[in-house]
């Protein structure tokens, strides 16, 4: 395996505990996206109000050079709602980058995203999530998944694609 993944997807998802697991399993270096977002970005989502195109441009500078510097590879996780986002990320991560959606239905979101105790996100922000979404099903080299199925399972789902990938 040479190439990075992104697992993205709408908050409470379950994108960087997928991310994690598979990264340790494939053994890969884990770069959590959100770690990238500046402060004005974190303050503006935890006071509820959804970022911007104009907010997100930073991010994901900061991810593409992620991307781009990545020997061999890396995992990310990444929410890259719009196909915009991942077309960017595709340029610096190159042909063989690879996207691991995490499907979840609005509900399930909600309520993992209110249980969350440490998190800057904002729970009135999930429905601007799903709102925004432009769904990646269709595109080259993405992996939808089933987010409520349990972790071991997802994580052997995504080692298997990625092996048959190769």
């Amino acid at each position: 395996m040479t190439d990075s993944i992104v697992f993205m997807g709408v908050a409470g998802c379950g994108k960087s505990s997928l991310a994690a697991a598979v990264a340790d399993a494939e053994a890969l270096p884990l770069v959590e996206g959100d770690d990238l977002h500046g402060d004005a970005n974190r303050a503006k989502m935890a006071a509820g109000i959804a970022l911007t195109d104009a907010d997100r441009d930073a991010w994901l500078a900061a991810l593409e050079e992620r991307l781009r510097s990545a020997r061999p590879a890396i995992a990310l996780t990444c929410s890259a709602l719009k196909r915009a986002y991942r077309e960017r990320l595709r340029r610096a991560g190159g042909p063989g980058l690879r996207f691991v959606f995490l499907d979840i239905p609005r509900e399930a979101a909600l309520a993992r995203v209110a249980a969350r105790r440490s998190h800057f996100f904002s729970p009135s922000l999930v429905d601007n999530q799903f709102a925004t979404l432009e769904s990646p099903v269709g595109e080259a080299g993405v992996l939808r998944v089933d987010a409520l199925a349990p972790l071991d399972r997802l994580c052997a789902e995504v080692g298997a694609w990625l092996r048959q990938a190769d």
